[in-house]
């Protein structure tokens, strides 16, 4: 569901971001900031707080029909070559700047794209080369995302040997119907056999992704998905709701009214309610709910480092063309075209184009809101860290919630969602931004 204004929703699938990954808005980020905040930022002492390395690896076989992301499924050998090369050159060009050198790596996050379309040489490289700046020794979690159809033994094998810890399957679906329909590159024959391969190989934790609602879902096709989820028995399983964003194949569709793609996708109360019931039978099978969008077999064994530590405000530097990060307070992003991140790598510059301070207020709202996608979160921790009572301060949005129906408690102690609250928080959270936050584009 996306709100708009108070108490009015929208039920149907719009074009649009719902998802909030971080606060302020992205849109409210500015090409000056980076002079102004982003380089003064790096060239400050370390924070006191956990340094994170994320690596975007903009490749893929196909462009799903659903992506918003900056990739690329027209570049040969020679041209990943000199990308792998240009993303190694920045960690090391960052490694010149006091908030980084020196610190030890907590975590790692190979995301795309597609991590996993690399080849074991090319992959075996850019660790050797990253490792070499930094050592990865320290490092509490190593997540890996993969497409089934570019995972081999031998690839699993060697993405193994390189520290993974956490191997993500983007599966999505396991119908090969809707699989194709949606523009995925791999098919139903390929996840069974990348599942089996990666259980053979003993990943700590092996997490597989779902989608919602996608193009041609139907109830019983969901039905099946959640069941051969359980038959798969993965550590970890992520689903999100199908959403809209800007500059996605369907939206654009959507937008120009072509009607290329004829079947809708299903309304944010269906979407909801099949997550509801994929938890539901998830928690029959011994998982717990860990999120609005995860569900974990052992809550003490399981952990998903990465997201913990930036909803707790850890540092992250994103390398690789569009990338995010965020060092001693300050919000950056990389520039989000190949050839000017590439020009400005090479000439030395870490290849900023926007940036953002938020002051303390931002900090806190931007951790609250992250944290209540866990579906609770602890008013100890935000009075201890920022001297603030969460009760008091978000007293009207808390009450909006509990007169909804979305608030299961509210005290000293805990602030808790019910189900209803979890499965659309996403859309419940612009309740808590400032005044100048709501109503504006989140990109």
């Amino acid at each position: 569901m996306v709100e708009h204004g108070r108490g009015a929703a929208v039920e149907e699938t719009e074009v649009g971001s719902y998802f909030v990954a971080n606060y302020p808005p992205f849109s409210v980020w500015t090409a000056d900031a980076v002079e102004r905040h982003a380089l003064p930022a790096l060239s400050s002492p370390a924070a006191a707080v956990p340094l994170g390395l994320y690596l975007h690896v903009p490749f893929c076989r196909k462009r799903c029909h659903f992506c918003y992301f900056r990739v690329y499924t027209d570049r040969n050998a020679q041209e990943v070559e000199e990308y792998l090369d240009v993303m190694a050159r920045e960690w090391e060009i960052y490694n010149t700047h006091p908030a980084i050198n020196g610190r030890p790596l907590n975590f790692v996050y190979f995301g795309g794209g597609t991590p996993s379309f690399l080849s074991v040489r090319q992959l075996e490289g850019l660790v050797r080369r990253l490792t070499a700046t930094t050592s990865w020794s320290t490092a509490e979690e190593v997540t890996f995302e993969c497409e089934p159809g570019t995972l081999t033994e031998s690839k699993l094998a060697a993405i193994r040997s390189l520290g993974v810890t956490r191997l993500s399957l983007g599966i999505e679906n396991f119908d090969d119907h809707i699989l194709e329909l949606n523009g995925r590159a791999h098919r139903s024959a390929e996840i069974l056999r990348a599942y089996q391969f990666a259980q053979s190989l003993a990943f700590p934790q092996v997490n597989i992704d779902l989608i919602a609602g996608m193009l041609g879902e139907t109830e019983e096709n969901w039905q099946r998905c959640i069941q051969k989820t359980i038959e798969l028995g993965a550590d970890s399983v992520t689903i999100y709701q199908m959403e809209l964003p800007f500059n996605t194949t369907i939206s654009n569709d959507v937008l120009k009214g072509t009607g290329r793609f004829q079947e809708h996708v299903a309304s944010w109360a269906t979407k909801r309610r099949w997550v509801d019931e994929a938890f539901d039978a998830l928690q029959k099978a011994g998982y717990t709910v860990g999120s609005a969008y995860t569900a974990v077999k052992d809550p003490e064994r399981t952990k998903f480092i990465y997201r913990d530590r930036l909803w707790q405000g850890a540092d992250l530097a994103g390398l690789g063309v569009a990338s995010f990060g965020h060092i001693n307070g300050v919000h950056m992003q990389n520039l989000d075209t190949w050839e000017k991140y590439s020009a400005e790598v090479r000439e030395g510059v870490l290849p900023l184009s926007r940036a953002y301070r938020p002051d303390s207020e931002e900090r806190l709202i931007r951790e609250l809101v992250l944290q209540l996608k866990l579906g609770q979160v602890r008013p100890p921790y935000f009075a201890t860290k920022y001297g603030v009572d969460i009760l008091e301060r978000f007293q009207q949005p808390l009450t909006s919630l509990a007169d909804d129906g979305f608030l299961a408690e509210s005290n000293k102690e805990m602030v808790a969602l019910t189900r209803a609250g979890l499965l659309r928080v996403d859309s419940l959270l612009p309740r808590f931004f400032q005044p100048q936050h709501t109503g504006i584009r989140y990109t």
